[in-house]
């Protein structure tokens, strides 16, 4: 079983059911143990699972909607066709349920868009934004190049001054069209949340894997959630800064 198998293994997976207890799902989660990559992954599949139930046990039956059924009853000659007509009221306001919450939650998809540079902040914002697991911590810089060389992702990246005098936190490595992505975390010197290691996030990638990516080093500024971002090129790889703010927040570190 690869990767991209256990992955649609697991978008079965409903976190806290019995589901682990299937054979096919219980190998996806073992090797999810093994596989950093895949972990991050179920643990955002996890994240939107509890949140989807959260928005079902926040649902009110719409008013009238009890009497509307009893009366429906007596139109029903057979218990079953009664069964089928409840099944059938309350699978559409699921389906409605989960519509609605999901088109909240995730950015809109477009058809042959799934490679471009705004899907691509969007992603990679997320990862900082949602939390995630640092493959190695350290305040090292150069065991921070060296690690991510072992893994192959970019580790000749060039840091702009103000990053430079930065504190280092660790680093971690993301997956972007079959591409490796290095996520480099700072501190910036700002009290942090308890679990948070870091608050300024790096992501590296060749330029060449998404399309319509700047090419120029002049920075390109976004403010994707709360994460305020800027992006430029410079020797054939594409970088990503983000922290959460406004723009000034992440131009004083260029």
């Amino acid at each position: 079983m690869n990767r991209d198998e256990a992955k649609i293994i697991l978008q079965l997976y409903r976190p806290g059911t019995a589901d682990g207890q299937d054979p096919q799902i219980a190998a996806a989660l073992a090797q999810a143990k093994q596989d950093s990559e895949l972990a991050r992954w179920l643990d955002g599949h996890c994240a939107r699972q509890n949140a989807l139930r959260g928005k079902f046990r926040q649902i009110t039956a719409p008013a009238g909607l009890k009497e509307q059924i009893i009366s429906e009853q007596a139109a029903f000659s057979r218990r079953n066709s009664r069964r089928e007509k409840i099944v059938l009221v309350a699978a559409v306001a699921v389906i409605f349920v989960s519509l609605a919450f999901l088109a909240q939650s995730w950015p809109p998809h477009r058809s042959g868009d799934d490679g471009t540079f705004s899907i691509y902040q969007n992603r990679m914002a997320g990862v900082a934004l949602r939390g995630y697991s640092m493959d190695l911590a350290t305040n090292d810089p150069a065991q921070i190049r060296a690690w991510l060389a072992q893994q192959r992702a970019p580790s000749d990246y060039i840091l702009p001054a103000g990053l430079e005098k930065t504190a280092v936190a660790g680093c971690a490595v993301e997956s972007w069209q079959g591409k490796k992505v290095s996520m480099i975390c700072f501190r910036t010197g700002r009290p942090l949340p308890p679990g948070q290691q870091g608050d300024l996030w790096l992501f590296v990638v060749d330029r060449g894997s998404v399309k319509d990516a700047p090419a120029s080093y002049a920075p390109q500024f976004a403010k994707i959630n709360q994460l305020a971002t800027a992006a430029w090129a410079q020797g054939g790889k594409l970088y990503l800064l983000g922290t959460e703010g406004d723009e000034p927040a992440v131009r004083r570190f260029l």
